[in-house]
């Protein structure tokens, strides 16, 4: 069964006026478009079109056709025209006890300072659809950094001084910036406007340009202890539990674990909690894999992400050959280029996506046949 899925763009404000517009070939709508959510999560479920929302059609009538339960992934398109928050995840232990705690305190799921909304941990892939995708992701390595600081001279010693002690971890170093370390904090941003550095002219740009929208604000030194890495088209970032990452800019296919517990580490006016986030964070340095797709079978290759929750898979037919696509579990396929007809294998219901389109692929087809010329990804569980 193949069913197609809609859904309107989220207008957050780092969202892009332009990215998905182009993307699905129409007139952009004036406001920012962020997120487009294919997926069943509660938050902002896809929408069929009898009109139900996806998590209603799967509770009244998925078991039918073997989708039984919630989808373990959430599948998004994503359009950055400026920074997301610096942000990590909680590890599966840490958001069952997150979650358990503030239920037990009574904080309602829905309110500003609620950080565990679930359960579930979040681990996440982005996959650059746009030529070249920017984000921050992971902790520089410490001596990088050094230097870096050290460029801004006498205006950051004190941040100098505490990256330089013996005992010196980066988690501590961040939970002081975005607790007691205000004064220190706007000081390096200062700093950051006047100084030149070949070596980290990008990240000096990144940190004068982040002063522009978020003014004063603690994450802008954070980011400048982070890795900046540029994904170009159908490169792949993974972000396991506990790494701190933002998205900076561009158009990219998200995919991850089906949550919405974030703790956020600066460049948001959301809220912000030091010490949750500073008790999940994995200090070690070290960039997050890229991820190139691994080639599986004639136009077809797979991202390697190291979690059960979800697959990602590409498909990209070539001349008349039409791609077999073997799929296991609740499927959704997303065109971001050029016109493909999908074709479930057991029932033979064919739909033609177009980019920025995307359909619910049930257990029962076994998967699809991909043909026409254009990019097709496809989430499915990962075990």
């Amino acid at each position: 069964m193949l069913i197609p899925l809609a859904n309107a763009p989220r207008d957050y404000a780092w969202g892009s006026p332009t990215l998905l517009a182009e993307l699905e070939g129409r007139t952009p709508s004036g406001r920012p478009e962020a997120e487009v959510w294919f997926g069943d999560h509660p938050g902002d479920p896809a929408e069929i079109p009898d009109g139900r929302t996806l998590d209603r059609w799967i509770a009244e009538e998925g078991a039918a056709v073997g989708v039984g339960e919630p989808l373990p992934y959430l599948l998004k398109l994503l359009a950055a025209a400026s920074a997301l928050s610096i942000q990590a995840h909680p590890s599966l232990a840490q958001a069952s006890a997150g979650f358990a705690r503030e239920e037990a305190a009574g904080i309602p799921r829905d309110a500003a300072e609620r950080t565990y909304r679930d359960r579930n941990h979040k681990p996440e892939l982005i996959v650059a659809v746009s030529e070249s995708f920017r984000a921050l992701a992971g902790l520089r390595d410490l001596d990088d950094t050094r230097r870096l600081i050290a460029a801004l001279g006498p205006r950051a010693a004190p941040l100098a001084e505490r990256l330089e002690r013996a005992d010196a971890s980066l988690s501590g170093v961040i939970g002081w910036l975005l607790s007691d370390g205000a004064g220190a904090a706007r000081e390096v941003i200062a700093a950051a406007a006047a100084a030149r550095s070949d070596e980290f002219a990008d990240e000096l740009a990144l940190a004068r340009a982040l002063d522009e929208a978020f003014p004063g604000d603690p994450g802008i030194v954070v980011a400048l202890l982070m890795n900046l890495v540029t994904l170009r088209r159908g490169e792949g970032l993974f972000v396991p539990a506990g790494v701190l990452h933002a998205y900076l800019e561009g158009l990219g296919v998200e995919l991850m674990a089906a949550s919405d517990n974030v703790l956020r580490g600066g460049l948001t006016p959301k809220h912000v909690d030091a010490a949750e986030l500073v008790g999940v964070l994995d200090p070690v340095p070290g960039l997050p894999p890229v991820i190139r797709p691994r080639p599986i079978g004639d136009g077809i290759a797979r991202y390697d992400v190291p979690v059960d929750d979800f697959a990602l898979l590409v498909a990209v037919p070539q001349g008349d050959a039409t791609v077999d696509v073997p799929l296991a579990g609740t499927s959704i396929a997303l065109a971001t280029a050029g016109a493909l007809t999908v074709s479930g294998r057991a029932s033979g219901a064919r739909t033609t996506l177009k980019p920025g389109s995307a359909v619910l692929i049930t257990p029962d087809e076994g998967g699809v046949h991909v043909s026409g010329e254009g990019r097709l990804f496809l989430a499915q569980p990962g075990r």
